[in-house]
């Protein structure tokens, strides 16, 4: 899925910001949720985000939902993250 096709897909759901977002080599949280629901495709590099004890490694291409409420910590890969966001 390309980008286009991708942000289309997430107005259609009835995402209400959508954006390009970029996180640096080794950049990594603590523990915390957002008060919205998330789904993003990774456009370059990886992250790895873990809920409940459970590591899901994301590569470019991957889709990744966070439901509003989810605690979960992010790593970011040697060579950064990109993503494009879509918030709902």
């Amino acid at each position: 899925m390309n980008t286009t096709e991708f942000e289309n897909t997430l107005r259609e759901e009835g995402c209400t910001e959508i954006f390009a977002r970029g996180l640096p080599a080794g950049h990594a949280t603590t523990d915390h949720s957002h008060a919205f629901n998330v789904r993003a495709l990774v456009t370059a590099g990886e992250i790895t985000l873990t809920c409940g004890g459970e590591a899901t490694v994301y590569r470019p291409g991957d889709v990744f939902v966070m439901p509003a409420g989810q605690t979960h910590f992010e790593t970011v890969g040697a060579d950064g993250v990109a993503y494009v966001v879509g918030k709902r």
